[in-house]
Parts: C-alpha cells; structure tokens; sequence
C-alpha cells in the first residue's frame, strides 16, 4: 500500500478488532468461533465462509501491534479509533 500511496497520502484502513474489555472479548470470540458457524452450517450456502470470517477475525493483530506493523512498514502518524468497543477499529496513518 505504501508504494502506491504517494508522499503526504493518507492509509485508512477499517477491519474486525479486539474488544478493549477483556470479558466481552472473550465473549465475543466464544460467539466466533462457536455460534455463528453453526448458524452457518443450518443456513448459509456456504458455511465455510463464515468458519473462514471467524478465523480471520481472531487471527488478525490487535490495534496497538497492528499500529507497530504499521508503523514499521514506513507510515507515520499511525493512530486508530476504536468502533463498539473495539469490534471495529479504523487506523490512519499518513506516507512519509
């Protein structure tokens, strides 16, 4: 993304996150990883979409590493905002 962003070019990026409250998360993760594939498997065409949506949601960093990857990568200004605490978060990150 940085090569095709020109210098001064902003990165937003808005994906699935981790729930800032730790009980909630858990929660939620628990609702990933077993509830909403067996509501896939009795109504969805293609169950193993959702299986593959909750693993990439688990599996994807948190704000604060996803911040650092960014960071590392050459962006500056990195800072993110939390959505629903946390379900969502949107980076922004400007190229050097």
């Amino acid at each position: 993304m940085r090569r095709v962003t020109r210098p001064g070019g902003r990165l937003v990026v808005c994906e699935f996150s981790t729930i800032t409250v730790a009980p909630v998360d858990r929660l939620y993760r628990g609702y990933l990883r077993g509830v909403l594939p067996a509501i896939a498997r009795r109504t969805a065409r293609n169950p193993e979409a959702y299986e593959y949506l909750a693993e990439s949601i688990t599996d994807w960093p948190a704000q604060r590493e996803l911040a650092g990857l960014i960071r590392v990568a050459g962006w500056s200004a990195v800072r993110w905002r939390d959505l629903s605490l946390g379900v969502v978060a949107v980076h922004v990150a400007r190229r050097r």
